[in-house]
């Protein structure tokens, strides 16, 4: 590949099948649909952990959670491995962040030549009672993502227009000043993420009665790891009305939609600032949002809600193409520097691959992994993306098994079917040619306690009313409520 730019466009639990190019008919996306008219769009792409300080910590450094130790929202990246920041960073090459990246602090060597309006974790702490997992804390009640629902102004819309104001102000800039070195600018923007606070030019885009109610909203048949982890950490679901689950969605819709607005902002002024012909794009979610199916509301899950993202390659020498393969998250590492020119080395993440290859037509001979050892989960979640097969092992406590092919919406478990006990045993050994799910499960426990320890166990924590349900933006007052 001849060396470009990178331009790098990242959302915030951005569920792939609410976009229009991914077959969603309601969701009004145009820029992202043209991106992927335009490029290569993958179906099958998956988040390392369905929740935002893991999946992001994978996606700087090529590796899988369990790698690096990032297993939750209070275990931030640091700088503390490589990244393809650090790489390209110190090969000369300008590597900028605006907006949300979720590390630890802007104190710590990221990576980045410089981070504009980063948004990292709290106190560079992050979310400590999520660490509390066996027994979980209660939580779900203390924050209604539904029935908060509403249009109106919000402070991550704010931001989200803050951060495309100074991305559009970097491409004009570096336009007028080339740089015969590519550079690469990742903006890193925070919506759709819920609260699901809509603005108004962006609500009245949809029609809240046409809005359809999520699959087995109401009647649904969780896996018990999942069910608990549902009770601890989301709403009473059980409660909600119709209408106030179709409000939600239509706020979820909107977002995407403002969402998409931002994205294309930033295209255009790449466009303008004469720079187009030289750069790649990615388009990429850090994980996605179960919206109401089986019940379930934000992230968590291994449903393909959840655990799927959206990914959309553009550029001067990118084929119009829909790829099938699967993908991870963690391929941004490779994709990143072969996009301005960096040679692989022998200490590079093995989990990761260039997307640019797979583009192109490489078949990579490796399953995708997905694991969860965040907040409401008594035990470590893992899923295999193993050919057309989708397994969910609930380390201790049994499986799913899912024929994505015959089933792409997860509507018969196999596993408690039976029949396919060849199947099970297939995934699990290959799952466990990538890690050992009872030596990990340990591993995150044993460091998640230490964490307790440190910061004065279980006790303090609760005492410190320190439940402030979402990362507040830049210069955001924390709301913390009591325990």
């Amino acid at each position: 590949m001849q060396p470009k730019n990178l331009l790098i466009l990242l959302s915030d639990e951005h569920q792939r099948a609410a976009t229009g190019c991914y077959g969603n008919t309601i969701a009004k996306t145009p820029n992202l649909d043209a991106l992927a008219e335009r490029g290569t769009r993958f179906t099958n792409a998956y988040t390392s952990s369905p929740v935002c300080v893991p999946a992001r910590a994978s996606l700087m450094t090529g590796r899988y959670v369990h790698e690096i130790g990032c297993w939750d929202n209070a275990a931030p990246y640091h700088g503390h491995v490589e990244s393809w920041a650090h790489r390209c960073r110190d090969n000369g090459h300008q590597v900028t962040s605006i907006g949300k990246l979720h590390f630890r602090s802007t104190d710590d060597d990221n990576g980045l030549s410089e981070e504009i309006l980063p948004l990292h974790v709290v106190n560079g702490i992050g979310d400590l009672l999520g660490i509390i997992r066996n027994p979980p804390v209660n939580r779900g009640e203390k924050f209604p993502i539904v029935k908060n629902a509403h249009a109106g102004d919000s402070s991550y819309s704010a931001y989200d227009i803050s951060i495309a104001d100074e991305a559009e102000k970097w491409l004009i800039e570096r336009g007028r000043k080339p740089d015969g070195k590519p550079w690469i600018l990742m903006v890193s923007f925070v919506r759709p993420h819920f609260p699901l606070i809509a603005p108004r030019e962006f609500f009245d885009l949809y029609k809240t009665n046409e809005i359809p109610l999520p699959k087995h909203h109401r009647k649904w048949d969780l896996h018990p790891i999942l069910a608990a982890l549902k009770e601890s950490s989301q709403e009473d679901t059980d409660s909600y009305t119709d209408d106030q689950i179709k409000n939600a969605i239509h706020c979820y819709l909107a977002l995407v939609s403002f969402m998409d607005h931002n994205v294309g902002r930033v295209v255009k002024a790449l466009k303008t600032s004469g720079l187009e012909n030289d750069t790649r794009i990615i388009y990429a979610s850090d994980h996605g949002e179960n919206l109401g199916v089986n019940g379930l509301w934000a992230k968590s899950s291994m449903n393909e809600e959840s655990a799927g993202i959206p990914i959309i390659l553009a550029g001067p020498d990118v084929i119009p193409a829909v790829v099938e393969t699967p993908v991870s998250i963690c391929d941004v590492y490779k994709t990143a520097l072969d996009a301005v020119g960096i040679e692989q080395n022998p200490g590079d993440p093995a989990s990761s691959f260039s997307l640019w290859d797979i583009a192109r037509g490489e078949k990579p001979k490796r399953d995708i992994l997905s694991e969860y050892h965040a907040y409401g989960a008594m035990t470590g979640i893992f899923m295999l993306r193993h050919e057309r097969w989708k397994y969910i092992k609930y380390e201790g406590f049994g499986c799913e098994l899912y024929d994505l092919q015959a089933d792409p919406d997860e509507e018969v478990d196999l596993a408690k079917l039976g029949g396919h006990e060849d199947v099970i045993a297939q995934c699990d050994e290959a799952l466990k040619h990538i890690l050992d799910p009872r030596v990990v499960n340990q591993k995150a426990f044993s460091d998640q306690a230490e964490r307790l320890r440190h910061h004065g166990g279980v006790d303090a924590i609760l005492n410190q009313g320190s439940d402030f349900g979402y990362t507040p933006a830049p210069g955001e007052t924390i709301k913390r409520q009591e325990n």
